[in-house]
């Protein structure tokens, strides 16, 4: 055999051993793509959660550098009847559903209300929090009872939020975004924002633990249903969460939590 023939020849393996290769990586994606949420969280023995470690009560780093919160403990407790453990993986905001439809974690517990918009891109358990959205600010204003007050001020808001929704649905309110409600909070008691929005169980808690000088000026101007975000196509895993969450509330577990957090009786029961 002569040196182009030998050459053509090894190209030509070189080819098929390419395609080969191609199509086992094709097979092994596309198994993986098979693979739905339960399976893989029975699988690997983890419950990976998303949400932002930057919300308390609900979720946040304690001082132990340890997630805490009434969503991780509801999450440690899911995980526990599930037969695996949980591991959270903070993330901000904005990035949580694309960080669920590409896999990064299995759910998302971070008090994501239940929206018909959302529900285009991700699906969701019943509910496991019914709260509200209200109005805050400084200790010595009073302006700001009813939502139509926020009209022609500055409004602080977390970035893709119900809160951002409700604030922006008024004429004449200027609406500012932000990743975290530290932020808009601070920006508040420093004055570059006349009142800010969010939900009543966590600024309940941030005034009374961190002393804050804010308070809430308003009742309930939206109800927020909240639920467990779960990857579009696992109804499976929708409907085992939604049991464990049942037997949650019927056993007294749901209720121990959330009087652990926020010291009343849950809507919920």
């Amino acid at each position: 055999m002569n040196l182009a023939v030998r050459q053509r020849t090894s190209l030509v393996r070189l080819g098929t051993l390419l395609v080969a290769a191609l199509l086992c990586v094709g097979l092994l994606s596309g198994w993986a793509a098979a693979q739905s949420t339960l399976e893989r969280v029975k699988q690997t023995g983890v419950l990976r959660v998303g949400l932002e470690g930057t919300y308390p009560p609900f979720n946040f780093v304690d001082e132990n550098n340890r997630m805490a919160g009434f969503d991780v403990d509801i999450s440690n407790e899911i995980a526990r009847r599930l037969g695996v453990r949980a591991e959270f993986v903070g993330t901000l905001w904005a990035s949580l559903i694309s960080g669920l439809q590409t896999d990064k974690f299995d759910v998302i517990i971070a008090q994501m209300t239940i929206t018909e918009e959302r529900k285009q891109s991700v699906d969701f358990t019943n509910p496991y929090v019914i709260t509200g959205a209200v109005l805050v600010s400084r200790a010595n204003d009073n302006r700001f009872s009813k939502l139509e007050d926020i009209a022609g001020h500055r409004v602080g808001v977390g970035i893709g939020t119900t809160f951002e929704e409700v604030a922006r649905s008024v004429p004449g309110a200027d609406v500012r975004t932000y990743d975290s409600f530290q932020e808009y909070a601070q920006e508040l008691l420093t004055g570059r924002l006349d009142v800010i929005i969010n939900d009543q169980l966590s600024v309940a808690y941030a005034i009374k633990e961190q002393g804050l000088p804010l308070k809430i000026t308003s009742d309930i101007v939206n109800e927020d249903v909240i639920g467990i975000a779960v990857k579009k196509g696992n109804e499976d895993f929708v409907e085992l969460l939604n049991q464990i969450l049942a037997d949650m509330i019927a056993d007294g577990t749901y209720r121990e939590i959330f009087q652990k957090w926020f010291d009343a009786e849950p809507a919920l029961r």
